[in-house]
């Protein structure tokens, strides 16, 4: 691995494959199926069973049987949910087998424009999600997940 003139390595691979970049793209793909058929078995369906899942409120939830059932809830109260768009942000494949991606879920207007980040508790609000994708057998599966929400005033504005 090469290292950068501080003497750190760097661990993704010059530009990620195609074969990774389609299997962000795929997945977030499923993430959006899911959120607008508001079925939680489309969803989820490329968790693997020891998914570990970092929540946007700071909650851990260990595998698949624990995380499933929150996602069924999540869309059965979903007939008021806003809309919300998937965006691939960044793909650094770290491996031909592990992919880091982060993904945007922005949440949409009536007229299907982004919502303005905001900071009120019960407000919908977009999320920033960082992946960890490792493939088996030729298919890919989310092995870690954590959502953090976008807010107004953040590091680095969520755009």
């Amino acid at each position: 691995m090469c290292s950068d003139k501080t003497g750190r390595p760097t661990l993704g691979t010059p530009s990620p494959s195609p074969d990774a970049v389609a299997a962000v793209e795929e997945f977030a793909a499923g993430l959006q199926a899911g959120h607008d058929q508001r079925d939680a078995d489309v969803l989820n369906r490329q968790f693997a069973a020891d998914v570990a899942w970092g929540s946007p409120f700071g909650a851990l939830v260990d595998g698949y049987e624990q995380l499933h059932p929150i996602h069924v809830r999540f869309q059965e109260q979903a007939a008021a949910a806003p809309s919300v768009r998937y965006e691939v942000r960044h793909v650094l494949a770290v491996g031909t087998d592990t992919v880091v991606a982060h993904i945007a879920r922005i949440v949409l207007d009536v007229d299907g424009e982004p919502v303005e980040p905001n900071n009120e508790p019960y407000r919908p609000f977009s999320e920033l999600a960082m992946y960890v994708l490792i493939r088996r057998d030729g298919q890919w599966w989310l092995a870690a997940g954590q959502n953090t929400p976008m807010r107004p005033g953040g590091a680095v504005p969520a755009d």
